[in-house]
């Protein structure tokens, strides 16, 4: 074997301080720059969902209307299993069949869906209805309403939810009143 005379070999483990800390400030600054617009992403994709799950509710109730030729109706819920009234679906809402069109989960009335409160202090209000009920035709009974779905940002970040007396729905983005 060869070997050389006068160069030593030092075995290095891990970082010197230098590296690590030129590492540590550039991680920092990444971070600093990410993270807010990573929350920004979270609470958009949050909204996105909850309004795609209440127009999926409300169309399950126009479309169990025309498949039962009988009428079908959604209001909010804080239990599951009545409608509580008011202007408030934060707390959630349900979906029956309400076959004597009275807006009230009657005994002999099928609850077709159950929706929880929504999360992330979310809010969910309509203008002016407290139920929603469609016909076998597939209308909705009633007036036109908009249901704003808001976040801690407010209107400009919020979802408006316009349901028409057809039973379209449709959705824009910062047209909601939040309050």
């Amino acid at each position: 074997m060869h070997k050389k005379k006068g160069i030593k070999r030092l075995n290095q483990y891990g970082f010197t301080l230098i590296e690590l800390l030129v590492t540590l400030s550039v991680a920092s600054i990444l971070l600093s720059v990410a993270a807010p617009s990573y929350r920004g992403f979270v609470q958009d994709s949050l909204l996105i969902a909850q309004n795609n799950s209440f127009s999926s509710a409300i169309a399950l109730a126009k479309s169990e209307a025309i498949k039962r030729s009988s009428q079908a109706t959604i209001c909010p819920s804080t239990n599951g299993t009545a409608c509580a009234g008011g202007k408030v679906w934060s707390n959630g809402w349900l979906v029956f069949a309400d076959v004597n069109g009275n807006g009230v989960v009657d005994a002999n009335e099928q609850i077709l869906q159950a929706n929880a409160a929504l999360s992330g202090g979310n809010t969910l209000k309509s203008g002016a209805r407290t139920r929603v009920t469609f016909t076998a035709d597939g209308f909705s009974s009633g007036f036109n309403d908009t249901f704003s779905l808001c976040d801690s940002r407010g209107a400009t970040y919020s979802k408006a939810i316009i349901l028409n007396n057809q039973g379209r729905l449709r959705s824009e983005t910062g047209a909601g009143t939040c309050s």
